[in-house]
């Protein structure tokens, strides 16, 4: 028996041996995918734990019953989801939670399914020393799929927004930066909070994707969300699709009130929950997504190569290392 413990071994590790139990690539995306003659399922489960994803200080739970349903809808997206079926609800307690705080979060849950579509399945209910929320998220998946290890090399690499913003979220609602002493502006501070508190899910531009697919002779392309951050996001594409990505410092999508420096760049490529798409496609797809839908961004492209992310014109090399977000 090794002495080894979780915390040492980190999240991705954890992740790649358990997998040795299961069917080859089934956990090689966040969602499984259950094929059928008619209609495949989508199935992804995410856990938000009480002091370790949200406390009461931080966000509210009408806030966390929201992003519950957007996080696990984030996944279903990513895999190509045509149409959301619905959710199962895990759900821990202490004995002295107040029952109005319980309605706020199922109003939360509801407000999310009731803006994406869905309903809720199920669930089961138990207690527990720390509030815990387990949802199961099921779904359709669209004659196109998308999925982590199908970026080739040529490729083009595009996403679907700006990164960062829930990071900042975070640390504001948390009081762990002064956004006056910083001199943060008002509009980044808004933004940022909605970020962290309710983000939305990358569906428009899924829709967008799969009407596009129609003109291109492709059953499968490359793609993930930035919920473990936008560095991590690519390099899990890379891994998984064994090629390289290069990155464009320069392209990357910034809003002209994002703050320079070496700790806000931290934030941008490492912070997470940001929930953008990271998209690979041949150049003539790319270049009509792209006309159609102004959000979407070329970052980068993928190369022959061992499986990692090169960041080009990057203005500091020595301080870029890779600090996503790990549960461990």
């Amino acid at each position: 028996m090794h002495n080894e413990i979780i915390k040492n071994i980190g999240e991705k590790e954890l992740i790649r041996r358990i997998t040795k139990y299961m069917p080859i690539n089934q956990a090689m995306d966040d969602c499984a995918c259950i094929d059928s003659k008619n209609k495949s399922l989508l199935i992804n489960t995410d856990l938000m734990v009480e002091n370790t994803h949200f406390n009461n200080q931080i966000i509210s739970p009408r806030d966390i019953g929201w992003k519950a349903v957007t996080t696990n809808y984030s996944d279903l997206i990513s895999s190509g989801c045509a149409e959301f079926i619905g959710i199962n609800i895990g759900l821990v307690l202490t004995p002295n939670t107040e029952w109005e705080w319980v309605q706020e979060l199922y109003k939360g849950f509801s407000e999310a399914l009731n803006r994406f579509g869905g309903s809720i399945l199920g669930g089961d209910c138990s207690k527990g020393e720390n509030k815990m929320i387990s949802i199961t998220a099921l779904g359709f998946q669209s004659k196109l799929k998308l999925r982590r290890n199908a970026c080739k090399p040529g490729e083009v690499l595009l996403t679907t927004g700006m990164h960062g913003l829930s990071k900042l979220g975070l640390l504001i609602q948390s009081n762990q930066i002064n956004t006056k002493d910083l001199k943060i502006n008002e509009k980044l501070i808004e933004l940022s909070i909605n970020a962290f508190c309710r983000p939305i899910p990358k569906y428009n531009a899924l829709k967008k994707i799969l009407q596009s697919s129609e003109n291109f002779l492709k059953k499968e392309i490359g793609c993930t969300d930035s919920s473990d951050g936008f560095y991590q996001a690519i390099f899990d594409l890379s891994k998984e699709s064994k090629c390289k990505a290069v990155i464009d410092y320069k392209k990357i999508p910034k809003n002209i009130i994002w703050p320079k420096g070496d700790i806000w760049d931290e934030y941008y490529l490492f912070g997470g929950e940001d929930y953008e798409l990271l998209i690979s496609l041949p150049r003539n797809w790319a270049n009509y997504l792209m006309k159609i839908d102004d959000e979407i961004t070329e970052i980068g492209y993928f190369v022959k190569g061992n499986p990692n992310v090169e960041i080009k014109n990057y203005p500091n090399k020595n301080y870029l290392d890779n600090n996503s977000y790990s549960h461990f």
